[in-house]
């Protein structure tokens, strides 16, 4: 084992709290915003990257408002939220690298994890195949089927379920195991 963090200095433990605690805020708030945008249903999902490609025009020199009745169920009807080829590239070359920085420090907590070798092997191919998954299901979905939908659900699971793993052990290991320092 390179390091134990059941056996790591206050300073170092802590430092994995904040970063662990860090992460989860933002996976809260990146699921917030995929319920925003895309939904966590098939559907939603493939509605979001399968529809159709919008145009960047410039808005016209002029404007016309329209006024018309509308019912409450209007207003209730979920907003699709359709991205095109120009937004998926955006988020791909934005998003890919930065949940490589998360899959590489988690998996550097999972190092210090006290694990079955297999278990950690399997645990760091979790991390840095979830967000492929989400990604490569979102241009599927774009490209290829609607059916894809799926895999970017599942990725973007995967990429929780991966997360709360890795933060339960280690705080467990680090703040509630026998084998403190």
């Amino acid at each position: 084992m390179l390091y134990d963090l059941r056996r790591a200095d206050a300073r170092i433990k802590w430092l994995v709290t904040c970063l662990l605690a860090t992460f989860g805020l933002s996976y809260v708030f990146g699921a917030l915003m995929v319920a925003l945008y895309a939904g966590f249903t098939p559907k939603r999902v493939a509605a979001t990257y399968a529809g159709r490609e919008m145009s960047m025009t410039m808005p016209p020199e002029t404007t016309m408002t329209v006024e018309h009745p509308m019912s409450m169920a209007e207003f209730a009807r979920p907003e699709v939220h359709a991205v095109d080829t120009d937004l998926l590239i955006q988020d791909t070359h934005v998003h890919v690298p930065m949940y490589g920085i998360f899959a590489a420090a988690l998996s550097l907590v999972v190092v210090g994890l006290s694990l079955p070798r297999g278990r950690a092997f399997g645990l760091i191919t979790l991390l840095f195949a979830a967000p492929w998954l989400d990604f490569a299901g979102m241009w599927l979905t774009k490209f290829a089927s609607p059916r894809f939908a799926i895999v970017t659900l599942i990725g973007g699971w995967a990429m929780g379920a991966g997360y709360l793993v890795v933060a339960a052990l280690a705080v467990q290991q680090m703040w509630f195991s026998r084998e403190r320092s």
